[in-house]
């Protein structure tokens, strides 16, 4: 048991009782217990494996390499249709933890098999992403910009589209497109 995963979860009031269950099912199968972005984190090797986190409504086991497991009952998350590798496993209370014990015991055990296999999960490249009208205009208009674009990491790109495409009205995806070339022509991405 990781100490600071300790100060951690002791300083979690809402999903304390079901942190505790799930960490003792992450630490039983064997691998190795970190504090990552404030989070248990169980690794294999250095390779993240699974990780504890809390929302509002539930807390959860989040799967890194999700997408490659085994799911017969379906009982795997995807976070939002932009979460490519990660899957989640979601718990509502303790009750709901100790009623998924197995499943969650089989989850980690083939989440533990995958890391061990180096299989990967296949990556959408930034070109299969949606390219807003609005961020397509601007491109087409500024030849300077789409150089400075095309030149980001396929990262920052990426950054950049999803952040451009979330805004639901045209108005708001121009004014992000405005706002965002001048770090696009430095080469900043979205959060340098």
């Amino acid at each position: 048991m990781n100490p600071l995963v300790s100060k951690a979860h002791g300083k979690e009031k809402r999903w304390h009782g079901e942190y505790a269950a799930l960490r003792q099912l992450c630490l039983a199968s064997g691998l190795n217990e970190e504090l990552k972005w404030g989070k248990a984190c169980y690794d294999l090797n250095g390779n993240n494996v699974v990780l504890i986190h809390g929302f509002k409504d539930y807390c959860a086991l989040l799967f890194m390499k999700g997408a490659l497991l085994k799911d017969p009952k379906g009982i795997l998350i995807q976070q939002t249709k932009n979460v490519q590798a990660a899957r989640q496993l979601r718990f509502a209370s303790l009750a709901d933890v100790d009623k998924q014990k197995a499943a969650v015991k089989a989850l980690i055990r083939g989440a533990i098999a995958v890391q061990k296999s180096g299989a990967k999960v296949e990556m959408k490249s930034a070109a299969q992403f949606d390219v807003p009208q609005e961020f397509q205009k601007r491109l087409a208009d500024d030849p300077k910009l789409a150089e400075a674009f095309c030149a980001l990491t396929p990262g920052r790109q990426k950054g950049y589209l999803l952040h451009f495409v979330a805004a639901k009205q045209s108005a708001t995806r121009t004014a992000r497109v405005d706002k965002h070339a001048p770090r696009i022509l430095k080469g900043l991405g979205l959060h340098d």
